[in-house]
């Protein structure tokens, strides 16, 4: 089979090989997916260059990168039903803690990692799912149902921001977002924000707290924990929530404990790769019922072909991204 590997880290041009590898065979418990089409995510890439955070270096001493796909079950292995073989699905943790991801024109993995695409969604779609759209509905969804409340999404121009923002007025939130103005702002609206701030300006928690008419919010999904944390003890109510999943400008932050104490806010620290199987089994749940209700689309910001995966993980690091990077496999 077609495939891409690395067996070092370092620059996607320096150590991406494309090139031929034997076709795995699914395990007791497996299925073999034809993938049709991978999703690069920052953590993909990362990974490849050794910069990831928690870890660095070759676990394996040959890796196919990339966690996110969508193809078609092709083989079963024993304990599996045999009715899925033709099913068009998309895949979740590919790569997490295993050698082979998706970036190959097969993938064996566990049968629940391989969950039914609903009908009428193309491959770009269900390779866009597995860590932006799940973490999106696990920030916005996991402590409960969000009708009637305000939701807060920090960055709601980025992918899984814009994901959230949809999921949210999906569950019938009154969102408020944050994002660039321009066109950022007006992509995030589109998506189902009411309010949109700009996140650059100073006064960012009473800008927030105008847009919902002087109330705090329920929840907060932040993508920059340790730049933000000090508006967010502000702007989020006593017993809110708030739940995040970076802190790149400021990875070592300071918390402002005696705010977050006296109002009980309870943190979450989102880590998509190690939700349970309660978990996982909820935001898969969310996700394709937004999908099938026309609730959630998708973006992807670019397509490449196999031969030019090296340009795909380029463009990924490249950031200001409108949506996922897609690499066709023929």
């Amino acid at each position: 089979m077609k495939a891409t590997w690395y067996e070092k880290t370092g620059p996607a041009t320096d150590v991406l090989v494309v090139g031929e590898m034997v076709r795995p065979e699914p395990e007791p418990g497996e299925v073999l997916v034809r993938v049709r089409a991978s999703g690069v995510n920052p953590s993909d890439v990362k990974a490849r260059a050794g910069t990831r955070a928690g870890g660095s270096g070759m676990p394996f001493p040959r890796i196919v990168p990339h966690s996110d796909g969508a193809g078609v079950i092709e083989a079963c292995g024993a304990g599996v039903d045999r009715s899925r073989i033709g099913q068009r699905v998309w895949l979740w943790n590919g790569q997490w803690q295993r050698a082979f991801g998706t970036c190959a024109e097969y993938v064996a993995l566990p049968a629940n990692q391989a969950v039914p695409l609903p009908k009428g969604f193309d491959d770009a779609t269900g390779a866009s799912l597995g860590i932006p759209a799940l973490t999106a509905a696990h920030l916005v969804c996991s402590d409960g149902p969000v009708s009637g409340q305000t939701v807060l999404i920090s960055g709601g121009a980025g992918t899984v921001g814009m994901l959230a923002v949809q999921l949210a007025r999906w569950g019938g939130a009154h969102v408020v977002a944050t994002a660039r103005p321009g066109a950022d702002t007006e992509r995030v609206l589109a998506a189902g924000a009411h309010h949109v701030v700009d996140y650059a300006n100073e006064g960012l928690e009473a800008r927030v707290l105008e847009a919902n008419n002087g109330r705090s919010v329920d929840r907060i999904v932040e993508v920059e924990f340790g730049l933000n944390i000090d508006a967010d003890a502000g702007i989020i109510k006593p017993r809110g929530r708030i739940a995040t999943f970076g802190s790149a400008l400021c990875p070592r932050p300071e918390l402002p404990f005696y705010p977050l104490m006296f109002k009980g806010v309870r943190l979450e620290f989102v880590l998509i790769y190690l939700l349970d199987d309660e978990e996982r089994a909820q935001a898969i749940s969310h996700v394709n019922q937004a999908l099938e209700s026309g609730a959630l689309k998708v973006p992807v910001h670019a397509r490449f072909v196999l031969a030019d995966v090296a340009q795909a993980h380029q463009a990924v690091e490249r950031g200001r991204r409108t949506g996922t990077v897609i690499v066709e496999i023929s």
